[in-house]
């Protein structure tokens, strides 16, 4: 069995749930704000997906020096992600804890929903080490312990509470079209979409599902559990080297720009 995130964290069936992911956190306006105003996420996905996973990467595997490099390039990316409220919007700051806490709580569901579809769900031990080395990922920047929810039943009111109010707004929706039907990345990307596009939309719940639209009707439902069957079976017997590919990838090239 595999156990907590030291375990699961370096599994690359994870990455079909960065859609899912990625759209639920822009659909908080503190952070899809933000990302509409000063990101080029839509413009180079690729990158901001790789720098992404090279900071979780690095938080559960990495050494000393690489916990502190990715630590540097996240908060100087976030430094210059702020606005002040004013009559058009509520403001945001990229180093604010309730958002940084959004979007480690994304990860963390999102990571046990696609875990749990592909080897069953986790024991209780299990589930609660796991979720003890979420937090790990927001609190080695601004988010305090204290705020990560106690324990996972405190985490699933919390979940449920924003995830029942949440609703992508026009900026929300303009980043997240832009990502799901990108029209000039690399040609490799373009072909895989698809089939990211259809996967993200399972994953994602029915409001934002119609938020960002994407289609969806019982013959989806059924491709899609029926895919997510056939993931259960193929994915585990893949030799660990192809399944833990893209965390060495991230890993190695973080070593050299290190110079190691």
């Amino acid at each position: 069995m595999v156990r907590g995130l030291a375990d699961m964290g370096a599994e690359g069936i994870l990455l079909a749930g960065a859609g899912r992911a990625i759209l639920m956190q822009l659909a908080d306006p503190a952070v899809g704000h933000g990302v509409a105003e000063h990101s080029t996420f839509t413009e180079r996905p690729v990158n901001r997906l790789r720098g992404t996973l090279t900071y979780v990467y690095a938080i559960v595997y990495g050494t000393d020096e690489q916990v502190k490099e990715v630590r540097r390039r996240v908060n100087r990316a976030h430094a210059p992600v702020r606005r002040a409220p004013d009559e058009t919007s509520a403001g945001y700051s990229a180093f604010d804890a309730h958002a940084q806490l959004w979007v480690v709580a994304t990860l963390y569901d999102t990571a046990v929903t696609v875990f749990e579809k592909i080897y069953g769900p986790f024991d209780d031990g299990t589930a609660d080490e796991m979720y003890r080395d979420y937090a790990k990922l927001g609190t080695a920047l601004q988010l305090p312990e204290e705020l990560w929810p106690a324990d996972r039943a405190a985490f699933r009111r919390y979940w449920d509470e924003r995830v029942q109010a949440l609703r992508a707004d026009d900026a929300a929706v303009r980043v997240g079209r832009g990502l799901l039907y990108p029209g000039s990345a690399a040609l490799w990307y373009r072909a895989v979409m698809p089939f990211a596009r259809f996967l993200t939309a399972g994953l994602l719940p029915d409001q934002l599902r119609r938020d960002f639209g994407l289609p969806w009707s019982p013959g989806h439902d059924r491709r899609f559990h029926l895919t997510m069957r056939g993931l259960a079976v193929f994915y585990p017997r893949l030799p660990r080297r192809i399944r833990h590919w893209f965390k060495d990838y991230c890993l190695a090239g973080l070593a050299a720009d290190l110079g190691h």
